[in-house]
Parts: C-alpha cells; sequence; structure tokens
C-alpha cells in the first residue's frame, strides 16, 4: 500500500510536509520531481558541518537526493521506531535502539562507552555526543585505531619498519590517521613496493645486459647532446669558411655582459656555451681547453669510456672515434633509456636494497601486515562512529528535510538553513541574505531572479566574507554602491557590511507608481543644474574680465576712434527687430489659446473629470507598474540558491506579501510617541498661495457645474451668465 503523503502550497509549487517517523521511512516512494531541492552544498550554510559531512559519503562537498535517501534509510534501520527522528534530542537512548544485528552492537559499543565515565552517567540509559568524542578520542590515541592508517609509531622498537614507513611517507605523501597523525595506508605502500620492484627488476637486467660497461655507458649518456652538437659545428666549419666565427664563443659584448654577473659553473649562460672553440676538423678536448662547465663531466667520459673501451690515455678526441665509442655503448644506452621514472627510482638500487634488503616480498609483507592489524580493530572504532552518526542524524535530519525536500522551514519564516543572518541597512532589515564565494559568477545566474540584490562586503576583525542580501520592500532612491550597514550572522556576531554590487530590480507596485515622477524631477533638476552651472561659469569669466580691465586701467592706452560704418553695424545690432517681436506674440498667442482650450474641454467633461484625472495619471505611471507587476509575478528563489551550489527543483516564487515580510522597513513601537521637527522647513508663504490657488480653481469648477447655483444670486449663477453672454 502506497503511504499517504500531505502537501502544503508555498512559492507556487506543491511541497511535501514531513510530519512523521513513517514520511521519513518512505522518503524513497516520493517522486523526486515533487522534491524542492536535489542537491546542497556542505558548506556556506547555517547547519552542523559534521553532520553534512558524514551524510556526504563520497566527500565531494555536496549532498544529493541518494546520499540524503541512504541516510534516511540507514538512520531507520537502527531506530526501532522512526518516530525518533522526529522527536529529536541530544541524547540517544538506548532503548530506542532496533533489536537486530546492528542495533545490538551500537547498544553494546554505547554500554562499553558509558562504563567508562562516571558511575551517574554510567548508570544512565542513554548517551550524548561529549561521551561518544571522548571514546573516539580515547581510541584514536591508541597503538592501533582501526582507521587502516599506520603511523611510524605503529612501528613500536622495529627500527626497520620506522625507516621504511618514513621512507614511504617521504615519497608517497602522507594521510591522516583518526588521531590527526601522519602516516601510510595500503594504496601509499602498494605504489612504493611497486616501483621499487620495477627499479630492482630494471637494475637485474642491466646487471645481465651490460656488466662492467654500465658506468662507461652512462659517462657517454651525461655529455651526448653537448659532444654531438661540437663536432656538428666543426663539420659546419669546414662546410663553410666564415661560418667557424659565427659558430664560436659569442661575441665580445656578450661576454662582457656575462663579467657584470655572478657566474657559476652549473649556471645556464656557461653551460650553453660550445665544449670548446669550433675550427674545422678539430677533436674535442678532453682536458682544460674545454669549457670549463663541462670539463667534469668530460673527464669522467675519457676515465670511464674512452680509456677502457678505445684502450689508451689521450686528451682529445676525434669524431670517428667518438662513433666508435657510442656504438659500442649502445645497448647498454637504450637500457639506460627504460628507466622507470619516478622519486622511487631516484633512490637508486643501492639505497632502496639497503632499506628494504634482499628480499622485497618480505619487507611488503610486514609493513601490509600492520596496515592490516590496525584494519582489524576498525569494527568497534567503526562502532563508535555509527554511534556519534546516529545521534546527529536524530537530531538533525528532520530540519535537514524541511529545507530540502521541502522548505517549510523557510516559508514559516523559521530560519531556513541558506539564510546567512540579518541585514541592517537604508532603515531596513532584510532577511533573506544568502553567504557567496564570489559576487561576480554569482551575479551572472542570480539576475535572473528578479528580484532587487545588493551584493555587500562584510568585515569583523581579520575574518572577511561576501554576502547577497534581497531588497523587496521599500525603496531604492538610497541604495548605491558604497552604502554602510551591519550584518548579523546567525550566531549574532555583527559585521561591517558595505554595498560593493547591486542588481537592480522593480521592489513594488507602489515604488514603480512613483517612479516616472521621480525621474522627471530628476531629470529637471539635472537640467537645472546644468543651466545653472553654465550661467554661473559665464558669469565667473566675464567678472574676471572686468576685473583685469580694472586691474590695468592706469596702463591701458584710449581706444582709436571706431569707423562710423562699424559704430552704425553695432547700433542696427543692438536694436530690436519689431518683426521678431510680433512672431513672439503671435506664439505665445497660440500656446495661451491651446492651454486655455483645452483647460476648457477639460472642465466640460463635468463629472468625468475624476476619471479623467485617474486615466492622464495611469497613462503616465501605467507603464512602469505594468513592468513592475510582470517581473514580480516572475521573482523567485531558485536562482539565487541555484548561484550558490544548490540544485533547485521548482521556481519558489517570492510574491509581495512574502516580500514584505522578508524586508522590514522602520516604524515606530506600538504606544511610542513622537515630537516635531523643530529644525523642518517651513513653506507657509507657499502653502497659502497655492491653497488659494486650488479655492480657486474648485469654485470656478462648482460654478462651471453648476454645483453652486444653490448658494448664489440669480444673476451669477452658471446658466444665467452663460444666456446673458449669448445675448
Amino acid at each position: 500500500m502506497n503511504h499517504a503523503w500531505q502537501f502544503f502550497r508555498a512559492g507556487g509549487v506543491d511541497q511535501v510536509l514531513i510530519a512523521s517517523g513513517e514520511d521519513i521511512a518512505h522518503l524513497r516512494e516520493l517522486d523526486q520531481k515533487l522534491w524542492v531541492a536535489l542537491a546542497c552544498p556542505t558548506r556556506g550554510t547555517h547547519f552542523d558541518a559534521r553532520t553534512l559531512d558524514l551524510i556526504d559519503t563520497d566527500h565531494d562537498g555536496r549532498i544529493r537526493a541518494p546520499e540524503l535517501l541512504a541516510a534516511c534509510e540507514w538512520a531507520c534501520e537502527r531506530l526501532a521506531d522512526p518516530e525518533q527522528l522526529v522527536r529529536g534530542g541530544e541524547r540517544l537512548a538506548l532503548a530506542s535502539l532496533a533489536d537486530n544485528e546492528e542495533g545490538r552492537a551500537l547498544a553494546e559499543e554505547a554500554r562499553r562507552t558509558l562504563a567508562r565515565l562516571d558511575s551517574a552517567e554510567a548508570k544512565a540509559g542513554d548517551i550524548g555526543l561529549e561521551a561518544i568524542a571522548e571514546r573516539q578520542q580515547h581510541l584514536a590515541d591508541e597503538r592501533l585505531n582501526g582507521d587502516g592508517i599506520v603511523t611510524a609509531a605503529n612501528a613500536g622498537d622495529d627500527t626497520a619498519l620506522r625507516g621504511l614507513i618514513e621512507q614511504v611517507i617521504e615519497i608517497q605523501g602522507s594521510v591522516k590517521d583518526a588521531g590527526g597523525e601522519a602516516g601510510i595506508g595500503v594504496d601509499q605502500a602498494t605504489a612504493f613496493f611497486d616501483a621499487a620492484e620495477a627499479l630492482l627488476a630494471w637494475h637485474h637486467q642491466g646487471e645481465s645486459d651490460c656488466g662492467d660497461m654500465r658506468s662507461a655507458a652512462q659517462a657517454v649518456d651525461a655529455v651526448h647532446d653537448k659532444v654531438e652538437d661540437f663536432f656538428a659545428r666543426c663539420r659546419l666549419a669546414s662546410y663553410a669558411a666564415g661560418a667557424a666565427e659565427a659558430l664560436n664563443l659569442p661575441a665580445p659584448e656578450t661576454l662582457q655582459g656575462y663579467a657584470l654577473q655572478s657566474l657559476s659553473l652549473s649556471a645556464d649562460p656557461l653551460r650553453q656555451l660550445p665544449l670548446a672553440p669550433v675550427s674545422a676538423g678539430r677533436p674535442l678536448p678532453l682536458d682544460h681547453g674545454a669549457n670549463p662547465a663541462w670539463q667534469t663531466a668530460l673527464q669522467d667520459l675519457r676515465q670511464l669510456a674512452v680509456a677502457p673501451l678505445l684502450g689508451s690515455e689521450r686528451n682529445t678526441l676525434a669524431e670517428a672515434e667518438w662513433q666508435d665509442l657510442k656504438s659500442r655503448v649502445t645497448h647498454c644506452r637504450d637500457w639506460l633509456a627504460t628507466r622507470p621514472p619516478g622519486k622511487v627510482a631516484a633512490l637508486g638500487a643501492d639505497k632502496l636494497l639497503a632499506l628494504l634488503g634482499q628480499d622485497l616480498a618480505a619487507s611488503r609483507a610486514r609493513l601490509l601486515a600492520l596496515i592490516e592489524e590496525d584494519e582489524a580493530a576498525a569494527p568497534q572504532h567503526g562502532h563508535v562512529n555509527d554511534l556519534e552518526k546516529l545521534l546527529r542524524l536524530q537530531r538533525d535530519l528532520l530540519p535537514l528535510l524541511r529545507n530540502f525536500v521541502s522548505f517549510e522551514a523557510f516559508y514559516r519564516r523559521e530560519g531556513a538553513i541558506f539564510q546567512a543572518g540579518r541585514l541592517y541597512l537604508d532603515g531596513r532589515s532584510c532577511d533573506l541574505v544568502v553567504q557567496v564565494n564570489d559576487a561576480g559568477q554569482h551575479a551572472v545566474i542570480a539576475g535572473l531572479a528578479k528580484a532587487y540584490l545588493a551584493y555587500c562586503e562584510c568585515v569583523r576583525g581579520s575574518e572577511k566574507m561576501t554576502i547577497v542580501a534581497a531588497f523587496t520592500a521599500g525603496d531604492v532612491d538610497f541604495l548605491f554602491v558604497g552604502r554602510n550597514g551591519v550584518f548579523y550572522d546567525r550566531e549574532g556576531r555583527d559585521w561591517d557590511a558595505r554595498i560593493v554590487k547591486v542588481i537592480e530590480n522593480p521592489i513594488g507596485i507602489r515604488q514603480a507608481f512613483l517612479l516616472p515622477y521621480k525621474k522627471f524631477l530628476r531629470l529637471i533638476e539635472e537640467q537645472v543644474a546644468k543651466r545653472a552651472a553654465a550661467s554661473d561659469a559665464t558669469q565667473q569669466g566675464k567678472l574676471g574680465g572686468l576685473a583685469g580691465q580694472v586691474a590695468t586701467l592706469d596702463k591701458a592706452t584710449p581706444p582709436a576712434p571706431a569707423a562710423p560704418a562699424a559704430s552704425a553695424a553695432a547700433l542696427n545690432a543692438r536694436r530690436i527687430d519689431v518683426g521678431t517681436v510680433a512672431a513672439l506674440g503671435v506664439a505665445l498667442g497660440s500656446i495661451s489659446a491651446v492651454i486655455v482650450g483645452v483647460f476648457g474641454k477639460f472642465v466640460e467633461l463635468g463629472w468625468w473629470i475624476p476619471v479623467a484625472l485617474i486615466g492622464i495619471v495611469l497613462s503616465i505611471s501605467g507603464p512602469s507598474m505594468l513592468i513592475a507587476w510582470l517581473k514580480l509575478r516572475q521573482r523567485s528563489l531558485g536562482p539565487i540558491l541555484d548561484a550558490s551550489g544548490w540544485a533547485i527543483n521548482g521556481r519558489m516564487r517570492l510574491n509581495v506579501r512574502l516580500g514584505a515580510s522578508l524586508s522590514e522597513e522602520a516604524k515606530l513601537p506600538p504606544g511610542a510617541s513622537r515630537k516635531p521637527d523643530p529644525y523642518a522647513e517651513r513653506h507657509g508663504t507657499a502653502w497659502t498661495v497655492s491653497a488659494l490657488v486650488l479655492v480657486v480653481v474648485l469654485l470656478a469648477l462648482g460654478w462651471r457645474m453648476g454645483w453652486l447655483n444653490g448658494v448664489l444670486p440669480e444673476a451669477l449663477r452658471h446658466g444665467a451668465a452663460v444666456a446673458a453672454v449669448t445675448k
């Protein structure tokens, strides 16, 4: 029989209500298309990190739906009643464990752990995390702690085995054991011995194939490329008479540059020079006539290869002799080219034999036996770790499910695990705050949420973090990059917060209604400011010029008399054109006529005047409100969390009502009183004039509509006045 689920509607989607242990036990039966989230990160959330790490079985830093299902089933198998996962609690009752193999093993380990404590707690029928942690520490301090990792100390008095473990750690790297010490496991030991076997096999092959010629082959190999380079240069010098100078040592200027450096025979500038001065048919000097950086290698070549194989002591080596020498050691050089790579091979066969002895298999067996002995203690340690996991799941599994399978905790305003805290800024508080790693990368996806987002850099002493806050109520007039606020995390710690990035979107319909008028007023203010600045600059220039004239008045020469034609032109320029004045008058008259006509038609609307006023307002604010309404319908939580590493399964809408609860504006507490501002701006005269104008307009409208006919004399009533004018 299928399990009967209960759902609730929130965020525009159906969400499962997890209210009983049977809901948890049958969670695998719930279609994952009905889950709110399918994955979440193990860091950056307000949740116990250790619990998340225990659920994250593949240790990739993310919890996916299969891992959460496995944790639910694992806990239900070890509890007698899954309802215990709903009751929760900080202590695990031994009586709540299942009567099966896993449950009995955990109960036995719990009793063993409690027996190590004081008598009062030992008699208790439950166990807490403190007792389990103490038991884990005790087991970790034992010589063999069951984690499959052995350290040098685990070798005890066996100095050879201790040295072997230290060498494996140095070459293969280490892993931490349960006590936090550096050690090795089966993987490191196996990799070390496999590499050692490959090197020793290669070494034995060389002993049989090369014998005493191995040293000669190594000496030839060490200088092969440079000797080939030298004889190639000599051949080119014989090919072209002028080539020797170009192929020879660097120019004197280059050598002078070397003289200004701190030289070393092992440095690249000297080792890159030819082995010796180049000339046609010249043999290679093997003594002090060669490049000092290569003299040691050439001496090894003479002693280990030339003398034993060519049969005589010599200080030079001709090209034909070099070719003969190479052919004698070709098979050994081929063997050298097959040398196994890696750090183990770098130790050399002699050091490996001294470390491992002649019986490599026995050394491998000793080390692996120590690791197996450590692993043999794993069941006991595993039961202690399972106790910890079960207790943590009893305490934390239900809250995690209510923040993963459904977002019940978020929509009930109980505080979701992805909410980082509360931001106070610009006279309001924001509860939808999420921690982010990179604001730039996060904004690429979070911008699709259609919400007004402010990224803030938070600093507390030497600690830093970045958050993103969704502003879902109020206005945005004073939200800009650089504004400061205070952020309180879920632990109650306060941080300095500063806006570093903003993604603009509508916050509400009210803000959208006023937006066109605010933009119009802002445009007027900007134009007035520009005109004022331009006028001020012009006047400043004129005043500067006048001041200069006044300052040099005593030194100025009298101006020459102007020509009569110029005076006449200036006089004509100052005259006002009568035609221009007439044109201006006609234009002003036309504009006045249009205004009067429009106003007259408007007054003739009668009772439709309020409707006309509403239509005018809607024609101005309507488009902005429509755009805001469309975006507010699309506003959702999903992209904000997706950008933080979650895998959200639904849209998770943030409607206006929910948004108003996530961002609260400042308001006076109940019962508070307010005193007037003594420094408030006074607009007495302006308000009086405005009120008089409004009264006159209302009286004119009332007279035009006939509303005042009952109180006016017959001669002043609207109908009588119109009739008199008509006659």
